[in-house]
């Protein structure tokens, strides 16, 4: 209620107990980005930023709260934090002195917290010394075993959003005060209680253990992001395969989140796919967790499953056999736009270089209507999957014929739908790039020579101003022309009388290198 709080404002500067309560009301009350807006508008910035460098230690505390609340995920707020400055200091500097070792821990934590929203929102720099020299490491101290087990989690997921997307932060964490090691201890709650006395502890412990996994969980995913020597290091920490298997079948959806999340983080690597998720077949308990669970758990899950499908990773081939297709199809059908994009990019990597029975299961499993709603889908993310897949469906040439024999049809259809929609030069591109794969088929290739309205469109292509479309068209050409294939003649000449040499004349003279020597 706006007129609450600009009450509430005018109340700031009675006592400093009113400025302590009322930036707690402003924190505790502050829920999402609306609020962080109104409370924005309202001159919050302005008027509790001086109380940061009050005498109360109690105020100081709960205007820094307050700014931890503000700043999160808010780019507005943080880009205007880092230009307000109090008593000829900036904001910025003020969260650096209360991040020093000689603060309570609850001020060095959140000014961490500060520092870090302000990090992500780009208004400081990754490579800032504030960030590099000073929270990183205050955040890295949190999770000592030194710390209460509520600071330890509130510190590993500080630290986890503050190196998410930066691999510099991810190798300098990675090395800080043995953090890999450290985060290890966060799954050995409750801990083994000695005495009876120890009941309250144990009450403590259990309490803390869901959230200690949960935040390790979500630590290993933003170090094990982007570096092939940190994933193998997370690895080969204690126990760490058995953890996360373990992890995706926990009672608590929030630790299976995290689990599903930092496998997804490393099966990203190539070496860890083929041997530490083969030897603890973790796609068994990954197939599990797709069968029934909520979309956020489903999107990051499938996006796993992507990886454990491609072609060089050994979990490839139980993984279909365990009815992975049917999975797939039914995820191209969601509504929600990852868990399509996932489906198709799944199928995508099930079907290349696969036997032509995977193949025809995966067209079968889809069905030829799904296929179209797809290739009309708004997002061209799910149509260049979608295309992706049809490509690889379409190689080699047994298949290419098998697969033009039953389906031909609607596949000359729904390219000859995408040449001649309005999409961007990718999209046609791989369409192109369809057709020349098409070319290739030894009976495939006559869909094309008896379609006069896909061969004037090739010949359009040609003569595009892009030179990756005129490439990919060239392509379709020259696999419909290659002299020892039968019926080559016939087929030269029809194309000799459309005028395709004369294009294939003037594109020998071409500027451009990659067109001359097609």
């Amino acid at each position: 209620d706006a007129t609450v709080i600009s009450h509430l404002m005018a109340l700031l500067s009675r006592s400093r107990y009113t400025q302590e309560y009322i930036c707690q009301i402003f924190s505790h009350c502050c829920k999402g980005p609306d609020h962080q807006t109104i409370l924005f508008n309202h001159g919050a910035v302005q008027n509790i930023a001086h109380l940061l460098v009050s005498t109360s230690y109690k105020v100081r505390m709960q205007a820094l709260k307050c700014f931890s609340v503000l700043a999160f995920e808010n780019p507005q707020v943080s880009m205007t934090l880092v230009n307000v400055s109090v008593d000829g200091e900036l904001l910025p500097q003020i969260f650096v002195k209360m991040l020093q070792r000689d603060n309570p821990i609850e001020m060095q934590l959140t000014s961490a917290k500060c520092l870090t929203s302000m990090c992500r929102a780009g208004a400081i720099r990754t490579d800032d010394s504030c960030i590099v020299l000073k929270t990183l490491p205050c955040l890295v101290r949190m999770c000592s075993k030194e710390r209460l087990l509520e600071e330890r989690v509130e510190g590993a997921e500080t630290l986890a959003y503050l190196i998410e997307t930066d691999v510099e932060l991810q190798r300098i964490a990675s090395i800080t005060d043995h953090l890999i090691v450290m985060l290890a201890d966060y799954f050995k709650y409750p801990s083994s209680v000695s005495a009876i006395t120890d009941i309250k502890r144990l009450d403590h412990d259990l309490k803390h253990a869901h959230e200690l996994r949960q935040s390790a969980f979500k630590l290993y995913a933003s170090l094990g992001a982007n570096d092939e020597d940190i994933r193998k290091k997370i690895i080969e920490t204690e126990n760490m395969m058995d953890r996360i298997v373990n992890g995706l079948s926990e009672s608590s959806i929030k630790v299976r989140l995290a689990a599903v999340r930092c496998l997804h983080s490393l099966s990203r690597s190539v070496q860890q796919l083929r041997t530490s998720f083969q030897d603890h077949a973790v796609w068994k308990p990954l197939m599990k967790v797709l069968q029934n669970a909520p979309n956020e758990i489903l999107v990051v899950a499938s996006s796993t499953l992507c990886n454990l499908l491609l072609e060089f990773s050994p979990s490839k081939e139980p993984i279909l056999e365990s009815g992975a297709i049917e999975l797939l199809c039914s995820l191209t059908q969601s509504e929600n736009l990852a868990l399509r994009v996932n489906g198709i990019w799944a199928l995508m990597n099930m079907a290349f270089q696969a036997e032509q029975k995977i193949k025809s299961d995966i067209l079968r499993g889809l069905s030829t209507e799904q296929l179209f709603q797809l290739l009309s889908d708004s997002d061209v993310n799910v149509l260049m999957k979608t295309l992706g897949l049809l490509r690889n469906l379409l190689s080699t040439r047994p298949h290419i014929d098998h697969i033009m024999s039953t389906h031909g049809k609607q596949i000359m259809q729904a390219v000859t739908l995408i040449l001649e929609g309005e999409h961007n030069i990718e999209v046609k591109e791989q369409t192109l790039c369809i057709l020349a794969n098409i070319a290739d088929g030894t009976t495939a290739k006559e869909l094309i020579m008896t379609n006069d309205d896909i061969l004037q469109k090739i010949k359009y292509y040609m003569s595009h101003s892009n030179a990756k479309l005129q490439l990919a068209a060239m392509f379709c050409i020259s696999n419909l022309i290659w002299n020892e294939e039968e019926g080559s003649q016939e087929r030269q000449d029809k194309l000799r009388d459309m005028g395709i040499v004369d294009i294939l004349h003037k594109l020998s003279q071409s500027s451009d290198p990659n067109l001359c020597d097609k």
